[in-house]
């Protein structure tokens, strides 16, 4: 069951207008009197639901789940579990206390797969939100050349946080990442190009230096990676922040001038064709004015949007609006890699709307090249607690399939 809220102003409006027609013209004696015609009226697109309640919540049987997939997400979930029991859920399906009972209960699963099914298959209510299908790609942690000083062939600078980055509401009433200029003024952050050239060089902002702009560019849109260091050993870095401009996909722009064919943009297109270019690709990396600030991990794994280590083929990025972090999602996709249970510990500038999904395959060549190719669309639900769905069930939040 989908719910649309349509304003009455907007109704009125509509109404009002499919009354208006033209003004007759002059009519010549003897002339035959045209009959008046009616304006078009431009139907308005209703606005995308901006949550997951009003996307429409639908209930759903138990999937199967392989073993392997289970104990990968009971791993997972137990991770997520210290922050989903205490945390805002700003989908509105759950509410922290939710979580104690099955967060409990997972603790107790014995580590098998065949208990492990048994616990996502009995002790959830599975649902779908919104009737639009899932749409999934990959991400991975990839290993590019760097070093923590700069030097020759280590020139391209990645910047910790500024402190001048900062969320200030702007002179048009939006509230949002900025920077304030010398009047005090909000106004939006330095660009992607903008940074490359030289907003905030000088102010001992940098972690480190990359080799390669291009391996850089993709590390970004992966929110993690490794840099291997010129005495072999490796520095792991992780989302920090952003700077608040917006994020433009570049495998788009190509397909949409016509320069990759759909179904050909993948990473590897995409790499090739920037460093075919005399400037190595950097007039279309700064059409994308989206810029990561990142810092030095130290723990055992990239951290997810939970600030907890993600769990290769395990972990999910979401769009919280519409997936509380830290749920299990099942997928089912027309890439059969993805196909399986997952957890929601991760989002992502990209990743919006009910039914987008990234998911996460660790480190390595394989995880790179299954994370590069992900592109699929299918079915996903997502496993809330019992208490969860029966108290939306109350609201009549919850239709039945």
């Amino acid at each position: 069951m989908t719910l649309f809220k349509f304003g009455l102003g907007a109704l009125l409006a509509l109404s009002l207008a499919a009354c208006a027609t033209r003004p007759l013209p002059p009519v010549e004696p003897g002339q035959p009197v045209a009959t008046p015609q009616p304006e078009p009226v431009p139907v308005p697109t209703p606005p995308k639901p901006a949550t997951a309640a009003l996307s429409g919540i639908t209930s759903a049987a138990p999937r199967p789940i392989t073993g392997e997939a289970a104990l990968r997400a009971l791993t997972a979930f137990r991770i997520s579990c210290p922050s989903v029991v205490r945390r805002p859920d700003t989908s509105g399906l759950t509410q922290g206390q939710d979580w104690r009972a099955v967060c409990d209960e997972a603790r107790a699963v014995p580590d098998t797969a065949a208990d492990a099914q048994r616990f996502f298959a009995n002790s959830f209510s599975w649902v779908k939100v919104g009737n639009e299908p899932a749409f999934a790609t990959g991400y991975w942690e990839p290993e590019i050349l760097g070093s923590r000083v700069p030097g020759p062939g280590y020139a391209l600078p990645i910047y910790r946080t500024p402190p001048d980055l900062v969320r200030c509401t702007r002179a048009d009433g939006t509230t949002g990442r900025g920077r304030l200029d010398e009047t005090g003024q909000c106004v939006p952050y330095w660009t992607r190009g903008e940074i490359y050239d030289g907003a905030l060089a000088g102010k001992g902002l940098e972690l480190a230096y990359a080799a390669d702009p291009v391996d850089m560019f993709f590390l970004e849109i992966q929110g993690s990676g490794r840099l291997k260091l010129p005495d072999g050993s490796v520095m792991r870095i992780g989302y920090d922040n952003q700077n608040g401009r917006e994020y433009v996909g570049v495998g788009r722009l190509l397909r949409d001038r016509g320069i990759l064919p759909p179904g050909g943009a993948d990473m590897d297109s995409i790499k090739r064709w920037m460093r075919a270019q005399p400037d190595g690709g950097m007039s279309l990396m700064r059409e994308n004015l989206s810029k990561i600030f990142f810092k030095e991990l130290t723990g055992p794994g990239p951290l997810g949007a939970l600030g907890l280590p993600v769990t290769a083929r395990g972990t999910v990025a979401t769009d919280p609006m519409f997936v509380p972090l830290g749920a299990p999602i099942w997928l089912d996709v027309v890439m059969n890699d993805a196909d399986g249970l997952w957890v929601a510990q991760d989002t992502g500038g990209a990743i919006k709307g009910a039914n987008r999904f990234d998911t996460f395959w660790g480190a390595g060549e394989q995880a790179r090249r299954i994370a590069g190719g992900m592109s699929a669309k299918g079915e996903a639900l997502i496993l809330l607690p019992k208490v969860s769905v029966e108290r939306l069930l109350a609201q009549n939040a919850v239709a039945q399939p």
